[in-house]
């Protein structure tokens, strides 16, 4: 085997090792944010609003009101809690029964524990979900922690922008590397660009061979770096099914279609921009 089939070979595996690194770390930034996201959702769709209902009210009549409290936009999930059910948590969580100091009588009423849709589950929302609930007669009151709603908000936000910054921060270093990569590979065979070019050959002509090859480096190193990030998730979730809440499948599609996407993309358009840079140059400037 020739050096120069030896020296090809050994390039092409160095580009294809460079990339699937670089794309292993494009993935895991890509999961991270698909996975606080998640988070973030699920941890407003948890927020609870409790509905105080009227004394008036008995319990079929409490059920066909959450059965029409079940169409709004706002509810995702309501859970009814009978006069009964309220006694006895609060018996259970004191160790005595209230109703024995007010003469056998329940001093607690029926209630509505309701989560609300993640979109809604701001100051705001809530403001405006309270007011209507309290023009119900059904409803004698709506109580849910303020002070709660705004520290949540307020530290998803935060986590928000900083998991952002870092995802474009990591971003821009997988693009660098990967424009570094192709770039160096071009530069080895630059002095080959010039003789093609010097017997009349076209760009096009001259770009195509790179092109062809960043083409095969980009997708072998997305396979790979597919298949290594799936292998790592199917570890994760087979360990940890909790995880299942926040991995979903959706997320890992979006991961692996984004990886190869980018394999190829950034690839060729590197290779391109680079093949171009080398066409432009003149004789003497290929020597520095």
């Amino acid at each position: 085997m020739s050096r120069h089939r030896i020296f090809g070979r050994m390039q092409w595996f160095t580009s294809t090792v460079s990339t699937t690194l670089v794309l292993l770390l494009l993935g895991l930034v890509v999961l991270f944010g698909l996975v606080a996201h998640q988070l973030s959702h699920n941890v407003r769709e948890n927020l609870t609003v409790t509905l105080l209902l009227d004394d008036d009210l008995d319990t079929p009549a409490a059920k066909q009101f959450m059965q029409k409290l079940q169409k709004e936009r706002y509810v995702r999930a309501l859970t009814l809690i009978s006069k009964e059910e309220a006694l006895r948590e609060q018996t259970e969580a004191m160790g005595s029964d209230p109703s024995e100091f007010l003469g056998g009588e329940n001093p607690f009423t029926a209630s509505i524990e309701m989560n609300v849709a993640a979109d809604y589950a701001c100051t705001d929302s809530l403001l405006w979900i309270a007011g209507a609930l309290r023009e119900r007669w059904e409803v004698a009151d709506v109580v849910y922690q303020t002070d709660l709603v705004n520290n949540l908000n307020a530290n998803l936000r935060k986590a928000t922008w900083v998991l952002s910054i870092l995802a474009v921060l990591l971003l821009i270093i997988s693009v660098v590397l990967i424009n570094n990569t192709v770039r160096l590979s071009v530069y080895a065979r630059r002095f080959q660009i010039h003789t093609m070019r010097l017997v009349g050959a076209s760009w096009h002509f001259i770009r195509w061979p790179f092109l062809r090859r960043s083409l095969g480096i980009g997708l072998t190193a997305a396979i790979v770096a597919d298949g290594l990030l799936a292998g790592g998730v199917y570890y994760l979730l087979t360990h940890d099914p909790g995880m299942q809440q926040v991995i979903t499948p959706l997320a890992i599609g979006i991961m692996l279609t984004v990886v190869l996407a980018f394999g190829l993309l950034l690839t060729l358009v590197c290779t391109a921009a680079s093949v171009n840079h080398f066409l432009r140059m003149r004789e003497e400037e290929m020597y520095k």
